[in-house]
């Protein structure tokens, strides 16, 4: 099927409602479109950079679980959490009551997304593998009670309610076929597309048909990582689309409208891709912000320290790229030292303007790394 040719599916009449039933996609796909090929070779190229870059820069597992910390926030903000990222690394007894519900949702994306890419070591991308990522997702939170790692047997819908809904996905009894027709597309070699528009089709088959009872949007987006770790155009799961579609969130949702009104699939594509080539050159931009301000801190802020407490502050920077928010008590747990040795290394590191304490309190204080996480909230 030319993508110019696409028909994206028709409404079924169901009791009182009419849901959407979208045409399958695998299938050969011809991509002629000489605009959209030129945008696929930018994004590949770009991709590919960042992919060398990442094996280059060393450490990189740390600033990465970093990058995942984001993608949870801004892939939760779509869904109306509050949590910033900042929030998120902050334990839950640092945060107001009112906002640990939205904090929980978060920490379960970041332990879905690790389990997701560890899964990824046994498992290909499967609908197991997202049904076993989508029980971590919503064990324990708000969708807890929404079938954990099932497909949904029951109908759903994006709005208010059913009559009213924006938008209705493929009746219940369609689930099993159309999964496993995008199964299917995702691992066939044999028709040829190209990986980047597979997985931009993919994505909009995936949320359109909304599998889940919750959490298709976390999941759809979490989706095209793991694609892309799976097919080794990451060899490190470098790349986050979510903050893409945060930024631009109405035409996001405004495409994949188009597409079930409209057959818009070419524009859909075009716009994924943007997404790519876009992300790609940020997360290359940003690993080369952390690696500056990695060699002006091993330059000019560690040879500050005596011998005897090297090796203690170059723990703690180590620790600092993993999780850049800490208290006191934190620094001495992973220093296995006293409050008091670990408070005069946390007060020399915010001398040295490496720490900036963040509550103002006297007590139950927290220091953040900020230069660091800044570049992640850009």
């Amino acid at each position: 099927m030319n993508l110019d040719d696409y028909f994206a599916g028709e409404y079924e009449a169901q009791y009182e409602y009419h849901s959407f039933l979208p045409t399958r996609i695998h299938h050969p796909w011809i991509i002629a479109d000489a605009k959209l090929q030129t945008l696929l070779g930018q994004a590949d190229r770009v991709l590919g950079e960042l992919n060398a870059f990442s094996q280059l820069v060393p450490d990189i597992e740390f600033f990465i679980r970093t990058y995942v910390v984001k993608e949870a926030t801004q892939s939760s903000k779509i869904e109306g959490t509050q949590t910033n990222i900042e929030d998120a690394f902050k334990e839950e007894a640092d945060l107001s009551p009112e906002k640990r519900d939205d904090w929980m949702e978060v920490q379960n994306y970041i332990h879905a997304i690790n389990f997701a890419i560890d899964s990824l070591e046994h498992l290909p991308l499967s609908n197991r593998l997202l049904r076993d990522t989508h029980a971590v997702l919503i064990s324990g939170v708000r969708g807890k009670n929404k079938m954990p790692g099932e497909f949904r047997t029951s109908q759903n819908w994006i709005g208010v309610s059913l009559k009213n809904a924006v938008f209705v996905p493929p009746h219940q009894n369609h689930l099993n076929e159309l999964m496993s027709d995008l199964e299917k597309f995702l691992h066939d070699e044999q028709i040829n597309v190209p990986p980047l528009i597979k997985i931009a089709i993919a994505h909009y088959q995936f949320e359109t048909v909304h599998p889940f009872l919750d959490g298709n949007g976390r999941l759809g987006r979490l989706m095209i990582s793991l694609y892309l770790a799976s097919e080794k155009l990451l060899v490190k799961p470098a790349l986050y689309l979510s903050d893409y579609f945060e930024r631009n969130k109405t035409a996001y949702v405004d495409h994949l409208m188009a597409v079930r009104q409209g057959h818009h699939m070419r524009e859909w594509v075009i716009f994924f891709l943007h997404g790519i080539k876009e992300t790609a050159e940020n997360a290359i931009g940003v690993f080369k912000e952390i690696l500056m301000i990695k060699e002006r801190i091993e330059r000019e802020v560690l040879p500050r320290f005596s011998q005897r407490r090297q090796e203690n502050v170059q723990r703690l920077m180590r620790h600092l790229y993993e999780r850049p928010v800490v208290d006191i008590k934190n620094v001495s747990e992973l220093l296995n030292t006293t409050p008091n040795t670990a408070g005069a290394l946390v007060d020399d590191l915010m001398k040295y303007t490496v720490l900036r304490e963040l509550t103002g309190q006297q007590r139950n204080r927290l220091f953040i790394f900020h230069d660091y996480l800044e570049l992640f909230t850009r």
